[in-house]
């Protein structure tokens, strides 16, 4: 069992770090639904392809939970790393852009399993207003300002064509929404203080299209570890300004 609990006050996390850890909960998860109680950060480090001293330094962020020559109780150490992502809350969210992809990331289990609530749906094109996804009705966004559950979204989602996002954007800051996941190919401009991320598979595949070539020329490998293939969210971000 682990030797002590995880410290309650916030520590500043690198963002690599932060990256590498959904990768951990996941490799965890699987660990756990095969009956395996504990991990070493040996194991951890195989499957996440990096090393197992930088595996315990990410760790050692969220505290000191570790026993020497047992290693981690791997149900514990997931609810670290929820707590310490911040999935073990509720987050409302609304997803603008209910085309083919709105209604796709609507119907993915990859938000409810992770504390992420669908909580609005919100389109301007008449044919798709009124309508129903699942148990939520699609709303007109010029309602953004008055959700339909009445607590406004911690988290807003653009999955628009790239001609809407901006404007979308917009009348999510405007509503008051202060985080922002963007799936439309564009670079978006907000107001500091707007925590904004993009996921764009264009990019990832460029990425890979970058060592496919170096490869085929001849070069080193240098392959990007597995952690970094795993994102899905580019590093073109605009966090609030840390703390002093």
């Amino acid at each position: 069992m682990p030797t002590d609990r995880a410290d309650p006050r916030p520590r500043r996390i690198p963002e690599a770090t932060v990256v590498r850890l959904p990768v951990y909960q996941r490799i965890l998860a699987e660990r756990l639904g095969a009956g395996e109680q504990t991990v070493s950060s040996e194991q951890l480090a195989e499957r996440a392809r990096v090393n197992a001293a930088k595996v315990r330094k990410d760790l050692s962020l969220l505290g000191s939970f570790g026993t020497r020559g047992t290693g981690y109780d791997t149900a514990f150490l997931i609810a670290q790393i929820d707590r310490a992502l911040g999935v073990h809350r509720d987050w409302p969210v609304a997803v603008v852009g209910i085309g083919n992809l709105g209604r796709a990331l609507v119907n993915s289990e990859g938000f409810s399993l992770h504390g992420f609530r669908i909580a609005d749906l919100y389109d301007r094109d008449p044919n798709v207003v009124g309508q129903r996804v699942g148990p939520l009705l699609v709303r007109h966004i010029d309602d953004l300002h008055e959700p339909a559950t009445g607590e406004a979204p911690a988290i807003g989602v653009v999955s628009t064509p790239a001609a809407a996002a901006q404007e979308v954007a917009d009348a999510l800051v405007n509503a008051g929404v202060r985080s922002i996941l963007n799936f439309a190919p564009r670079v978006l401009t907000v107001p500091l203080g707007v925590i904004l991320r993009y996921v764009d598979l264009s990019i990832e595949l460029q990425v890979i299209s970058f060592y496919l070539s170096r490869a085929e020329a001849g070069a080193r490998p240098e392959l990007p570890s597995e952690v970094a293939m795993w994102r899905s969210i580019s590093l073109s971000a605009r966090d609030p300004a840390p703390p002093p």
